[in-house]
């Protein structure tokens, strides 16, 4: 009966501390003392496909040039991608669709990875906050439509401070 009386005991008294660790307990830690460190090495050329039947084809370009592009995009990266929730490394390839007037229209990235979709996410938000736009590809002088293709190699170092 005493040895009853003991678990009994000590399985209720489990129970109350366990509570009150649980309400006591600082969970700030995970937001201040985590943090990813993040190498982007966006590769130049950027890769725009020629229109079947053009004789006359001019790629679309970036006011400024691809460096004044590549610059832009690597600084929003570090500004505005949500990397203390994600670890991502490796090679990407985003492809912007270009209307007639030289602003993205879509924005797709692959291959598909853990977290790629929350990645890929940021990343459409950060081309949008581009406010400058791109010079339309034009076939015989007239703009069209066109796709651009960025290619870029990413390493995310997590560490705990």
């Amino acid at each position: 009966m005493r040895s009853i009386f003991l678990v009994l005991s000590l399985f209720c008294l489990n129970f109350v501390s366990a509570q009150t660790d649980i309400e006591d307990r600082d969970d700030s830690f995970i937001t201040e003392n985590n943090k990813n460190l993040l190498k982007i090495n966006i590769k130049e050329p950027f890769y725009q496909i020629a229109a079947k039947g053009c004789k006359n084809f001019t790629a679309a370009g970036f006011e400024g040039g691809a460096a004044e592009y590549k610059k832009i995009l690597t600084e929003y990266m570090f500004a505005y991608l949500n990397s203390d929730y994600y670890t991502i490394n490796g090679d990407f390839t985003f492809t912007l669709s270009l209307d007639e007037n030289g602003r993205v229209t879509n924005i797709s990235g692959a291959p598909k990875v853990l977290f790629s979709e929350i990645f890929y996410d940021d990343m459409k938000y950060i081309v949008r906050r581009i406010k400058k736009n791109w010079l339309p590809a034009t076939c015989d002088g007239i703009p069209i439509k066109s796709e651009m293709k960025i290619k870029m190699n990413i390493i995310s170092v997590s560490s705990d401070l």
